[in-house]
């Protein structure tokens, strides 16, 4: 069940690959994004001492915040992966030019995952090809929903 999804992502870039990763959370967080508190618009995640770090997410505390706890919205977050993963990915972002993009956070198991993608960047005119094809699959839709009204 998704919590919350990167659209900006499927229009910034073209998804190579997609990884799910654990995330490292504080309770509040857990607790914040569970009510649905929680934006990856500006998010993206970097690569630091053999570690995947989530970067941008930002979490609004709950007004029913411990009293004893600061919370920082958009504090860095340490991603769960298999070593041999974080390998593969380390290699193609520094070898490639690849961007890790945040693409959803999800539960699976009651717990909270994120999925990102091994991401290269669209031109400008990528994005007004995607665009000009999403109209017309829209344009294409009404004709046909049109056509079969009459009949």
């Amino acid at each position: 069940m998704s919590i919350i999804e990167n659209r900006k992502a499927f229009h910034d870039y073209f998804i190579e690959e997609r990884f799910e990763a654990g995330l490292v959370l504080e309770g509040w967080e857990v607790k914040a994004i569970r009510a649905g508190r929680v934006q990856l618009k500006e998010s993206y995640v970097i690569v630091r001492d053999a570690e995947l770090y989530l970067l941008g997410m930002h979490v609004s505390p709950l007004e029913t915040a411990s009293t004893h706890v600061k919370p920082d919205p958009t504090r860095t977050r340490k991603l769960l992966l298999k070593a041999d993963e974080i390998s593969k990915l380390i290699g193609k972002v520094e070898q490639r030019g690849f961007a890790l993009v945040p693409l959803n956070l999800h539960y699976k198991n009651s717990l909270i995952k994120l999925d990102f993608g091994l991401a290269r960047g669209k031109k400008q005119y990528d994005k007004r090809d995607t665009e000009r094809e999403r109209d017309w699959l829209r344009e294409k839709a009404q004709i046909m929903k049109h056509d079969t009204r009459k009949g």
